[in-house]
């Protein structure tokens, strides 16, 4: 498996990003080789979006690791567990998106 770091730098995972590397995160107490966030594809992205996690991790996932992924039939909670790891192994923490926020200022209708 790829040696990984737990804490890299931004300018780490951009490296990680370009030479194709996994990182690894656990998942269900097994390393997993992931490809870093930053990396994914915006078709990987709409496959998640879409729920079919299956072929998501099939897109990001080393071959050896997907095969482990579908002996392990993880759980919903497993899965989010194992990709916030990820992010946070490559230097991109996955957070939900607060949204816009709202301005400071208050309008005024005249």
């Amino acid at each position: 498996m790829t040696e990984t770091k737990t804490d890299v730098t931004a300018a780490e995972a951009q490296e990680i990003e370009a030479t194709g590397h996994y990182v690894t995160a656990e998942l269900c107490g097994k390393d997993m080789e992931v490809v870093p966030p930053g990396a994914w594809r915006q078709s990987w992205q709409r496959k998640l979006k879409a729920g079919d996690m299956d072929a998501f991790l099939e897109e990001v996932l080393s071959p050896a690791s997907y095969e482990l992924y579908l002996d392990l039939d993880p759980t919903n909670d497993e899965i989010g567990e194992f990709l916030n790891t990820a992010g946070e192994a490559a230097g991109e923490p996955l957070g939900k998106s607060s949204g816009p926020r709202a301005s400071s200022r208050s309008t005024r209708k005249k």
